[in-house]
């Protein structure tokens, strides 16, 4: 399983900005405290299964959740959160994605770098969904923030798998596109101003379809194009293609995405945190979220 998380590089972080972000930590952040009460570490949890893990990862396993604080912020650790029938929700979750991390072959380390991203405080960003295109249900449980450059052969690898989850959970996600242009790429800013034109008839999915479809062909001449195809008013499409406001539009994109961290695309965060892992695990940390 541990293969699935390697293709990590090559789908998530294929395009990177000039000047990438600094994204070490302290791997020992986020971990419990010492105490008397905890002293006798808890090897076993009734609501986790850890049939799938051998000795060793099973060992792994009961020595991070031993470690790991509570992602609710109290001061105890994961097994002590969940044995003690605490009343925070994320535990029992939390375990399981520990469980998840082993089982897939991460390492102590990389364990710990993941469940701090998706638990500890200091890594939640607050992104805006206003005005932003977007499918599934407005007022879903989990919003998903994609930050992509439609010149971006990773990006276009991840479109399937963001769209497929509101299909798998309908009414329950809700996927959100924001610009993301690197300039490393000639017509990835032209190709974003086409969608945002094409958004403001109504047809910003259906232009981004078109863009990653023929991701090689972004050249003004096949903007117009497509345009066409789509039927849409090529007057207001072509003076949209001009307009400083549509412009101000995905740099206002950008700039949310330079503040929350973004370093390359497709940057992907669900429920406010940025997710580092393989599409192909995406829903299954989905289905961890809806069920804290």
């Amino acid at each position: 399983m541990r293969s699935i998380a390697l293709c990590l590089c090559l789908v998530w972080f294929g395009c990177e900005r000039p000047t990438g972000a600094d994204s070490n930590s302290d791997p020992k952040e986020g971990t419990a405290p010492t105490s008397q009460t905890e002293a006798e570490p808890i090897r076993d949890l009734p609501q986790v299964d850890t049939s799938m893990l051998d000795e060793s990862s099973r060992a792994l396993w009961a020595d991070l959740i031993n470690e790991l604080l509570s992602p609710c912020g109290d001061p105890v650790s994961v097994a002590r959160c969940v044995a003690e029938g605490r009343k925070c929700k994320k535990c029992v979750p939390a375990a399981r994605f520990v469980t998840r991390l082993v089982d897939e072959g991460f390492q102590r380390a990389e364990i710990r770098g993941l469940y701090r991203l998706r638990y500890d405080p200091e890594t939640e960003v607050r992104l805006t969904s206003k005005g932003a295109p977007f499918v599934g249900a407005p007022m879903a449980p989990v919003t998903i923030y994609e930050f992509a450059d439609f010149q971006c052969p990773a990006c276009k690898q991840t479109a399937p798998f963001l769209k497929r989850l509101v299909d798998e959970f309908p009414g329950r996600v809700r996927v959100v596109f924001k610009h993301f242009p690197l300039s490393g790429h000639p017509y990835a800013m032209d190709a974003a101003m086409a969608a945002v034109a094409a958004s403001d008839q109504g047809k910003f999915w259906e232009m981004h379809d078109i863009l990653f479809e023929h991701q090689d062909a972004l050249q003004p001449e096949n903007l117009d194009k497509y345009a066409m195809e789509l039927g849409l008013d090529m007057a207001k499409f072509r003076t949209a293609m001009k307009s400083d406001q549509t412009r101000a539009q995905i740099e206002a994109d950008k700039a949310e995405g330079m503040k929350a961290g973004v370093d390359g695309t497709p940057s992907v965060f669900v429920s406010g945190r940025r997710y580092q892992l393989s599409p192909d695990t995406l829903s299954l940390y989905v289905r961890e979220e809806l069920d804290q």
